[in-house]
């Protein structure tokens, strides 16, 4: 058991080092805090057996330098406030070129004419009355003739040139 908190103390030291030392230096409190744990527990239970390793005061070190360089980075390094009036202005640029290039767009030839679709006279109840009786499909039956036949339908419909 003292192996394991000597172990787990060691690796919290590290992270917290580890963490002090990059620009995401608050997050170095959590692995601190459990490297005290850690180290305090294996502490006690080597006080317990009678031999203390060089280990485990090495690990206290550690996690003090790590809460150390923590907190001058945390009081000292203020965070610079970058101007944002440019960010803002290449932002509206931006959104004005893509409204230009929009505005640019022929949608005229886009257009589909209402024309052939008012043509259609179909109400909702006569599509609704349109019911296909399965007993009809069953009944049909296919003969080879006959998808011959479609075969050459599709052959001369893929050779129809559309003007």
């Amino acid at each position: 058991m003292k192996k394991l908190f000597t172990i787990l103390a060691v690796i919290a030291a590290f992270f917290a080092i580890l963490f002090s030392v990059l620009p995401i230096s608050n997050l170095a409190i959590l692995p601190a805090i459990g490297a005290f744990a850690f180290g305090f527990a294996a502490f006690y239970l080597s006080k317990k057996t009678g031999e203390v390793k060089k280990i485990i005061p090495f690990t206290f070190y550690l996690t003090i330098c790590a809460l150390t360089i923590t907190t001058y980075k945390a009081l000292f390094n203020t965070p610079e406030v970058v101007n944002t009036e440019v960010l803002e202005e290449i932002g509206n640029i931006h959104e004005e070129e893509a409204i230009d290039e929009l505005e640019s767009l022929d949608l005229d030839a886009l257009e589909i004419d209402d024309t052939d679709l008012e043509s259609i006279d179909m109400n909702d109840t006569e599509i609704e009355d349109i019911q296909i009786e399965t007993n009809d499909i069953e009944s049909i039956e296919i003969n080879e003739s006959d998808i011959e036949n479609s075969e050459e339908i599709i052959s001369e419909l893929e050779e129809l040139e559309i003007n």
